[in-house]
């Protein structure tokens, strides 16, 4: 997984809120998804095509129509490789605090 491809898909706020779409409704159309927003039907394949060139959306044909899917893994990568380890120096300076304050009390 290429971490810039999906930075740069979620930089862009009408695919974060494409993904809002899917998240609250997932397998949707086209269509569905073009419901309610200012952008044009092309504007939002580009956008869709874009999310799923970085794994965050993929597509299963259903008959005739096109259905679309959040892919949550990407950003499951992501919040492990860039967010988990920030809260792990934390979590360790807890855990050094608890034990230095537990070795005073015992004392």
């Amino acid at each position: 997984m290429d971490d810039d491809t999906v930075f740069r898909a979620l930089a862009d706020a009408s695919r974060r809120q494409l993904l809002d779409r899917l998240y609250a409704r997932n397998g949707q159309t086209l269509a569905e998804l073009c419901e309610g927003l200012t952008m044009t039907r092309q504007a939002v394949a580009k956008h869709i095509a874009i999310l799923e060139e970085a794994s965050l959306v993929s597509s299963q044909r259903q008959g005739r129509e096109k259905l679309h899917f959040i892919n949550p893994v990407p950003i499951n990568e992501i919040a492990q490789r860039w967010i988990n380890k920030f809260e792990r120096q934390q979590l360790n300076a807890l855990a050094d605090l608890k034990q230095t304050l537990e070795g005073k009390g015992g004392n």
